[in-house]
């Protein structure tokens, strides 16, 4: 049984409700409790016909005030000579009031879509209110992507309204199988969730692991996806990203149609999928724009440049400080005369310069745009040339941590390049104690972690660990189109993604 409570000013309330009263005094009142100190909340109120009386509350300069006064005052005065009871009997039980779209909702409710940019409009003698859509705020128009720019397919990015992109999805993904749901996380910013999936195609087990997820969030504040990002990896220490985001809407639309789930974070362009894998983190939308054979050619050059990223002032540590045999004669003379003259052993050289490195990037992405450009540039040039005719670096270094940071940037992910680039370092140090040994327990420690790691439930290495055949077209290739008949394991019942196309195809051909 409910427990009915009374609040100081005597309003019945359903324990933590909103007051039920239909005297509009007092809902009003109620609303200036909860608004205290705000100047921007304005309470208008007006009579239609001889005796009711009326109120829209909204907040300033989040309302389309034309729009409030020829879709809603405009038409409300046209039923003047209407009866109270006559008028209140038309809006809330004929739902007749002349708006396109409204909302009959409890005041608690209604208060909660007012800090959202909604209209109330309250009616004395009527316990419930009306909820109307005249919000109107700023936005970003859609752009280009700016992270995730190719050469063919959609110039559609994701901007920082959750509907906005939503209808970005809906658009590729005409099925009424599409699914959407939405809850608000955040004590103070409420921030609005939708979770999006396709029904058959996506397991149903993965959306409920997320809606829970989600739903254990207790948070003050959601501002951003990488709030939500944290809270939901399962294994929070690991340096390796366990959730993608993207701001292309082309990509969301794929990951739906392989059975994976994708969030929607108001307030900011970058749309969360879950589960990931280490292969789909390489994978570009570029590679499916390209044809087949161009698309394999430039994955296999990304995961080339990948274990460069990784490895090479490792290797050239290790090489260096233990196995200078492996290196041809002439090339070893050349690098030791330009380390004759550096203090520092090559362990440490390598750690001042790729640190300078990083520094070297983040300040380019952290200065304004127009004097990014030259700081990168006197970065890279004059400074790389000083240190080597001051001795500090020798020049072979220096080729090989920019050859290594200019690697890193193949990496389509920013979160993996990342985690790529700060696990340079610790097999750096075991490259550096203990030779190419050193490298291979590195490589090894990450790929324990590697096999052990899960993102909801996926293995982070499928389908190679676990070695799923049917699913290499594309991982370490991309195959035609027409030869990739099932989706991949991360999808539910529904597997097949295209009928037979061979027949056809030889039909063509003949």
């Amino acid at each position: 049984m409910k427990k009915i409570a009374w609040n100081r000013k005597g309003f019945k309330t359903n324990r933590g409700s909103d007051p039920i009263t239909p005297s509009i005094d007092e809902q009003i009142e109620w609303l200036r409790q909860q608004l205290t100190d705000r100047f921007d909340v304005v309470y208008h109120q007006f009579v239609i016909g001889s005796s009711q009386r009326c109120a829209l509350v909204y907040l300033q300069g989040m309302v389309d005030i034309q729009m409030l006064q020829e879709e809603l005052l405009r038409p409300l005065f046209t039923l003047s000579q209407t009866s109270s009871r006559e008028f209140r009997e038309r809006i809330f039980e004929r739902r007749q009031l002349p708006v396109s779209d409204y909302h009959i909702t409890s005041l608690r409710a209604g208060f909660h879509s007012l800090l959202d940019g909604s209209v109330l409009f309250l009616v004395d003698g009527e316990e419930n209110i009306i909820q109307l859509p005249f919000g109107s705020q700023e936005q970003r128009t859609i752009d280009e992507p700016a992270n995730e720019a190719t050469v063919r397919g959609p110039r559609e990015a994701f901007i920082e309204n959750a509907e906005v992109n939503l209808s970005l999805i809906r658009k590729r993904l005409k099925t009424p199988l599409f699914k959407t749901e939405s809850m608000r996380l955040g004590t103070h910013t409420q921030t609005e969730v939708m979770i999006l999936y396709i029904q058959g195609i996506c397991k149903k087990e993965l959306v409920d692991e997320v809606k829970m997820k989600l739903a254990n969030i207790e948070i003050d504040g959601v501002l951003g996806s990488s709030y939500l990002e944290e809270f939901l990896d399962h294994s929070p220490f690991s340096p390796f990203p366990q959730v993608q985001y993207t701001e292309r809407p082309d990509v969301v639309s794929a990951a739906l149609l392989e059975g994976r789930v994708a969030m929607i974070i108001d307030g900011t362009p970058m749309v969360l999928l879950a589960p990931v894998t280490l292969w789909m983190l390489l994978q570009s939308a570029e590679d499916y724009y390209q044809r087949y054979i161009a698309g394999t050619w430039i994955r296999w050059i990304r995961y080339l440049f990948v274990f460069i990223s990784l490895l090479l002032p490792s290797v050239y540590v290790a090489i260096t400080t233990f196995h200078p045999e492996m290196i041809p004669p002439k090339l070893l003379m050349t690098i030791a005369a330009s380390r004759e003259i550096v203090p520092f052993p090559a362990l440490i050289e390598a750690f001042i310069m790729e640190v300078s490195f990083e520094a070297l990037r983040e300040a380019a992405v952290r200065i304004p745009k127009s004097i990014g450009q030259a700081v990168s540039i006197i970065g890279a040039l004059i400074i790389g040339t000083a240190a080597v005719q001051a001795g500090i670096v020798s020049a072979a270094m220096v080729i090989i941590v920019s050859f290594t940071g200019i690697a890193s940037f193949i990496i389509p992910h920013y979160d993996l390049g990342l985690s790529f680039r700060f696990l340079r370092f610790p097999i750096m140090i075991f490259a550096g104690l203990f030779g190419l040994f050193g490298i291979i327990c590195g490589l090894l420690l990450i790929y324990i972690h590697l096999i052990n790691l899960r993102s909801f439930g996926t293995p982070y290495l499928a389908p190679m660990t676990p070695f799923i055949p049917g699913e290499l077209k594309d991982t370490y290739v991309r195959a035609p189109w027409w030869s990739m008949r099932k989706r991949p394991s991360t999808a539910g019942m529904n597997k097949i993604r295209q009928r037979n196309n061979m027949s056809t195809r030889e039909e063509d051909g003949d």
